[in-house]
């Protein structure tokens, strides 16, 4: 036992040393793996220009001069373009116009010559100033209608106000249209204006029937007058040309103006197209009740001749004269109502019934053109509704109005009528050219 006992003190000095050398190896391998990063400290923390420690600081204070607000050049002014705004009046429009120039709003609100923008401003219409930098109006252009301009500008003597015409430039306007359900609703959506449809409507009034002959698919393509000024549209003229073509079936119309009596229409080979009655005295309407001399009455309960038609429309459509003459009765006439009555010549009448009223200063015995408004649809004596009962008598006796052949106008006169042919060659030529661009533009 006790010669054991160096070999196990030898055994443990042996393990101690182990562990020693072990130790100072671990810490040399660590020390060499560190090595690296010193290397990057050092050449971080070593630079060439580093500030030396007995560098001296001193403050110095300098003025400087800082740049001045622009002065306010009051010689300098503005344009501005607005639109006259529902429930404007003058002040509110120069208030959001920015005008500060209590002097000019007194004068124009005061003044008579002003009274088309002081009192009758209208929604929509234009209005342009010229200001300066204080706010002070020194013009002002106001659109009074299509054709004239109200003026108000500053002068040495105040403000000076006059109204001008318009220098407007007359062009021709080429557009089509293809009919979907409704007149109305093919000219809105190829921009075509309301007035220019219903000239379109009358042009072919006697044609036709822009209710009941009217199919998806027509087309018609139109050329008319447009006036513009300063590139803005202010009002549009005449049809100057149409083509409609409905359930297979082409209608023309060329316009010419120097025809005798009113504007007429005529086909290119220079038929006229204006009757010298209406087929029907309303714009729009329905027949609601056909001629029948056999109806049964929806008021009387019985069998009683219909010597007329019953055109359907609301209350307060304009009625016009289908044809020129005197009016010969006026007043309150049993189951009719309220009605008129007008002689054409020797042997034609025209009846016209169930009126709400009649046109202000017509009276008996007064010569109508044809077209005139004479009255407005009502249901005033024996109607279940709104209409307009219309008759037309040859010779006394009752003719269906929408069968009957009306007669029509002369033709082109001979004195017009190498003009006219001109004329017509030259907006047929351009109608037939946007049919051969659309045909194209299909392919």
């Amino acid at each position: 036992m006790l010669q054991n006992k160096p070999n196990s003190k030898l055994s443990i000095l042996t393990q101690n040393l182990f562990l020693a050398v072990r130790k100072i190896k671990l810490r040399w391998i660590f020390i060499a793996l560190l090595l690296p990063f010193f290397a990057i400290f050092a050449a971080f923390g070593t630079a060439p220009d580093s500030i030396p420690n007995n560098l001296q600081f001193k403050s110095v204070t300098e003025e400087v001069t800082l740049p001045l607000p622009t002065a306010v050049n009051h010689d300098e002014v503005f344009w501005q373009i607005d639109q006259v705004r529902r429930d404007d009046t003058l002040a509110t429009l120069f208030k959001r116009m920015n005008v500060r120039d209590e002097e000019a709003i007194k004068f124009l609100t005061l003044s008579p010559d002003a009274h088309a923008i002081n009192a009758q401003l209208i929604p929509g219409h234009t209005v342009e100033i010229k200001t300066n930098a204080d706010g002070k109006l020194l013009y002002l252009e106001y659109e009074v209608d299509n054709e004239n301009i109200l003026i108000a500008g500053l002068t040495p003597n105040g403000y000076q106000i006059a109204v001008q015409k318009l220098v407007l430039e007359s062009h021709q306007i080429l557009k089509s249209a293809t009919i979907v359900d409704s007149l109305f609703g093919a000219t809105d959506d190829a921009g075509i204006p309301d007035q220019i449809a219903l000239q379109v409507a009358e042009i072919f009034s006697s044609e036709i029937d822009f209710i009941e002959d009217l199919r998806p698919g027509d087309k018609f393509k139109v050329i008319y007058e447009a006036f513009y000024n300063a590139g803005e549209l202010m009002k549009t003229g005449n049809v100057l040309a149409v083509e409609f073509v409905t359930n297979g079936k082409k209608y023309q119309a060329i316009h010419f103006g120097k025809a005798e009596g009113k504007f007429a229409y005529y086909t290119p080979e220079g038929k006229n197209l204006h009757k010298s009655f209406l087929r029907s005295p309303l714009e729009f309407t329905r027949v609601s009740s056909s001629f029948n001399l056999g109806r049964f009455h929806p008021i009387l309960h019985k069998f009683k001749a219909h010597k007329g038609v019953d055109l359907a429309a609301p209350r307060g459509t304009r009625i016009k004269a289908s044809g020129d003459g005197v009016i010969d009765y006026m007043g309150y006439k049993g189951g009719y109502g309220n009605t008129i009555i007008i002689k054409h010549g020797s042997d034609i009448s025209t009846v016209y019934g169930h009126l709400s009223g009649f046109v202000s200063g017509l009276r008996e015995g007064m010569q109508v053109t044809q077209g005139d408004i004479i009255a407005y649809v009502g249901m005033t004596g024996l109607a279940t509704g709104p209409h307009l009962h219309y008759e037309f008598l040859v010779g006394g006796e009752h003719r269906d109005p929408m069968t009957i052949a009306l007669p029509a106008s002369l033709p082109i006169d001979n004195n017009y009528r190498k003009e006219f042919d001109a004329k017509s060659l030259d907006y047929m030529a351009q109608i037939e050219m946007l049919n051969r661009s659309q045909i194209v533009a299909k392919d």
